[in-house]
């Protein structure tokens, strides 16, 4: 299920500057006027003349083999009906995002003011020229079926309907495995669809091409049971028309062994299940709330077999399990269609995938250890990185069998690493730890709740379900922020340190017992558990909460000075450290101490070292460790790179299955060539660094800001490393998703803090 989402949440979302989801980004660069020149007069001249040559040159001089149109009307967008064009253009902006996340495409929304379908057909087919592909989105039915048969026709790229077969192709994998745990032939299976729509006409019509006999669907839609004697059928609705005795949903349902609905919630009863067949499969995918709720189709019988379209129930049936994934293989051989070989092609890969060993990241990501082929998992989650590397080669594999593709991929094992370069096979760190959080969330305490931006991210917790929020501050002005701001956190708990007399006294009792002999008295002690930092920390020490987060509107140190103080670090380690991790197009990297340490000896950074370890691994990354300096392996003299080498040496010794190496230059180590050509004898040789370790505070501070601004990198941080128990102290000003992600991190470091102390005691 979907987070709710906010009126005001969203519109802010989508105006804040620069306005909307996408934008164009140059992908060559722009530094100087020879630059210039090339990338347009007179340089642009070349490539023109090349393409007037040979049209398919388009493809080699320009962005058209990666660039998809998603085109739309807004004649049945979302649940929303017939929007218009312009009120449409969020949605197809949205599309473009997942394109984009999911599997690299580059795409332009087009939003086209035309209802009448010969003449949206004339422009969609007049933009075969910028395009490798289109996608056609939300158009209604019964013309979007005219409109995708005619365009298909027409152009020479792929051309697909989403909104029909998306869904077609997901639930069909859904429903091979299915079939496969209940032992039953698909060409003897009894179907009854309710909705008599695109996606359902769509979602037949692939039954149909994988086995099942036309005879044996029974479709119904809001006049009943599609019959042959109805005044009027059209065309696509006929061919499942039917002449059998049967009226209604009930009628169809007795004795039949699936029920597919793409309709509305709460159609499907209890008592129309108890008719259908042993082992009945229910695909209930209206969206949010489906045709019978899971908790009730469950209930009443224990041989279903059962998918929505929800995220909070097993087998989700999603669509961003197909349509990047399709593209990108027809993309990738230049397919001039996408045909039924290849959308069986995907259907089959997303159904074996499913058969495989879930990976460790995906079962950390969805909290489960259990995640097998089964009633309960019959296609791949979302998150799963392999996604990609199954559906696009099948996709692309089948266009060049069928005889569509224009070129042929000869090296697969090359091209599938070249789909997770495509997209940064590690770019979906913070969803799967978003994921992780919401299967045990915990207690946490927000510090600074006087802040609109905390405030804020509390509620995201809440609606994503990640944590549970408590709200430390004045009460009064946290109350009349919480109002003025529209948020719905009336059953937050809110505690005022200045109200709880009692708990400052227990609290300054403890305080000065720990600190008594480095200059505390117990007035002192009394006075700082005024501060909602020592207070929450204290909280935290005590139990009562699981998780503190603060330091917003004070500095750094300031923030983690009550944590050290109260806490401390994890037994055994002597410090601890900050890291950053910063997301960009090539993937995620982790750089370390960036907020803590000053100028750390040699030997502490070892300790910084292992902490740095640990925690990307934490994010189920395997790290790759440069040590940095301003040399590379002893190049240039001085202390940094002296200190540096020997921290490294001892890494080495301390941990030699660890991969890491320095001292070294930083552009030198993200460098995969640079290192194989000049220092093949480094262990970093054949690869390039994710795990960046700074000499000293300074460098590791200025470096990640620098890159924040004007590298376009996103940030994840800064993450406290070693401390006893769940802590973190955020950045000032910190944004309400940097907030949230925090959040989201701390919730599941208390997590695995839990399970290590659960472990310890048994």
């Amino acid at each position: 299920m979907c987070a709710k989402i906010r009126k005001k949440e969203a519109l802010d979302f989508h105006e804040e500057l620069p306005r909307g989801k996408i934008e164009v980004i140059p992908t060559k660069p722009l530094r100087s006027q020879h630059d210039l020149a090339l990338a347009y007069s007179p340089g642009v001249a070349v490539p023109c003349l090349e393409i007037t040559e040979n049209k398919q040159n388009a493809y080699k001089y320009t962005a058209k083999g990666n660039l998809v149109g998603v085109i739309s009307n807004g004649t049945a967008v979302l649940g929303l009906g017939n929007i218009g064009p312009e009120a449409s253009k969020p949605v197809m902006e949205g599309k473009g995002v997942l394109f984009k996340k999911f599997a690299g495409i580059d795409v332009f929304d087009i939003e086209i003011n035309e209802n009448e379908p010969d003449n949206f057909i004339e422009i969609v087919k007049s933009l075969e020229p910028t395009f490798g592909g289109i996608n056609l989105e939300d158009i209604k039915a019964p013309e979007c079926f005219k409109i995708e048969k005619a365009l298909r026709k027409l152009m020479s790229i792929p051309v697909m309907h989403d909104d029909q077969h998306g869904t077609a192709i997901i639930s069909s994998a859904a429903l091979l495995n299915a079939l496969e745990l209940v032992d039953k032939k698909i060409e003897d299976l009894k179907i009854v669809i309710s909705g008599g729509g695109a996606a359902a006409i769509a979602c037949a019509d692939l039954y149909v091409s994988m086995g099942v006999d036309v005879g044996n669907i029974v479709m119904t839609d809001s006049k009943g049971v599609v019959r042959l004697d109805r005044d009027f059928i059209d065309e696509q609705k006929a061919k499942y028309a039917t002449n059998k005795n049967l009226h209604t949903l009930g009628d169809a349902l007795m004795g039949a062994d699936m029920f597919l609905g793409l309709s509305k919630a709460n159609i499907l009863i209890p008592e129309m299940i108890l008719t259908m067949a042993v082992n009945p499969i229910i695909f209930a995918l209206s969206n949010p709330d489906p045709e019978i709720a899971y908790e009730l189709a469950m209930s009443c019988r224990k041989d279903i077999i059962m998918a929505t379209g929800r995220s909070d129930h097993p087998n989700q049936v999603n669509n961003v399990l197909g349509f990047p994934y399709i593209f990108r293989g027809a993309l990738d051989v230049r397919a001039t269609t996408i045909n039924e070989a290849m959308k069986l092609a995907a259907v089959k890969a997303i159904a074996d995938l499913a058969k495989e060993s879930v990976p460790d990241l995906v079962l950390k990501a969805y909290g489960s250890n259990t995640l097998k082929f089964g009633r309960n998992y019959l296609i791949p989650k979302p998150l799963d990185p392999r996604l990609i590397t199954t559906i696009s080669p099948a996709v692309a594999k089948a266009a060049m069998e069928s005889k569509v593709a224009q070129i042929n991929i000869e090296n697969w094992d090359q091209y599938k690493i070249e789909l997770q370069e495509r997209v940064g096979i590690d770019q979906r760190l913070i969803s799967r730890i978003i994921t992780r959080a919401k299967k045990d969330p915990k207690r946490v305490i927000y510090g600074e709740a006087h802040e609109v931006s905390i405030l804020k991210a509390a509620q995201q917790a809440i609606d994503q379900r990640v944590a549970i929020p408590i709200l430390l501050g004045n009460r009064t002005l946290i109350q009349q922020l919480i109002k003025e701001n529209e948020l719905d956190l009336g059953e937050c708990e809110i505690i005022d340190p200045i109200e709880q007399e009692a708990k400052r006294q227990e609290y300054a009792a403890q305080f000065f017992k720990l600190r008594q002999r480095k200059g505390m008295t117990h007035v002192q002690a009394m006075k700082f558990m005024l501060n909602v930092n020592y207070f929450g920390v204290m909280m935290v020490n005590n139990g009562e909460a699981d998780v503190f987060i603060s330091g917003i509107s004070n500095d750094y140190p300031e923030t983690i000075r009550p944590a050290l103080e109260i806490i401390g670090p994890e037994p055994g380690i002597d410090r601890v450290a900050g890291m950053y991790i910063l997301s960009n197009k090539n993937g995620n990297y982790f750089l370390s101490d960036t907020t803590v340490n000053l100028n750390p000896s040699s030997d502490q950074l070892v300790d910084i070292i292992g902490l740095t370890a640990q925690a990307v691994r934490f994010f189920d990354v395997e790290p790759r460790i440069a040590g940095l300096s301003y040399s590379n392996f002893g190049s240039a003299k001085g202390e940094i790179p002296k200190k540096m080498a020997k921290a490294v040496a001892k890494a080495q010794v301390k941990w030699p299955e660890l991969l890491i190496d320095g001292d070294i230059q930083a552009n030198v180590a993200l460098n995969k060539d640079q290192i194989e050509e000049n220092y093949p004898f480094s262990k970093l040789s054949g690869t390039f660094a994710n795990t960046l370790i700074f000499p000293n505070l300074e460098s590791g501070n200025i470096a990640y800001k620098l890159l924040m601004e004007f590298g376009g990198a996103e940030a994840i941080g800064p993450i406290l490393m070693g401390m006893r128990k769940a802590i973190h102290v955020l950045q000032k000003r910190s944004s309400v998703s940097d907030i949230f992600n925090i959040t989201a991190i701390a919730v599941v470091d208390a997590q695995e803090q839990e399970i290590s102390e659960r472990a310890a005691s048994d």
